[in-house]
């Protein structure tokens, strides 16, 4: 996969799900149930490198692991 640079709530979402033992694949399909939106891997991986924004599944995302609340940075 090459260099991947996790953006800062990349490694925060990273973090977490290491701190908690779930796996990225439980958080998608957690969003999935939560949001109606569908999730699967390559979005995650643009969602948490900062290649797309997505504001509702980053805030589903905050809620499913307790992450606080940060600012959105434009990513282009």
């Amino acid at each position: 996969m090459g260099n991947t640079k996790f953006s800062p709530f990349g490694l925060c979402v990273k973090k977490r799900l290491l701190d908690l033992g779930m796996t990225q694949k439980e958080l998608e399909e957690e969003v999935n149930k939560r949001t109606g939106l569908f999730v699967d891997a390559g979005y995650m991986y643009k969602i948490l490198t900062g290649q797309r924004e997505a504001p509702k599944i980053a805030q589903a995302v905050r809620e499913i692991l307790d992450l606080p609340e940060q600012e959105q940075h434009s990513t282009s």
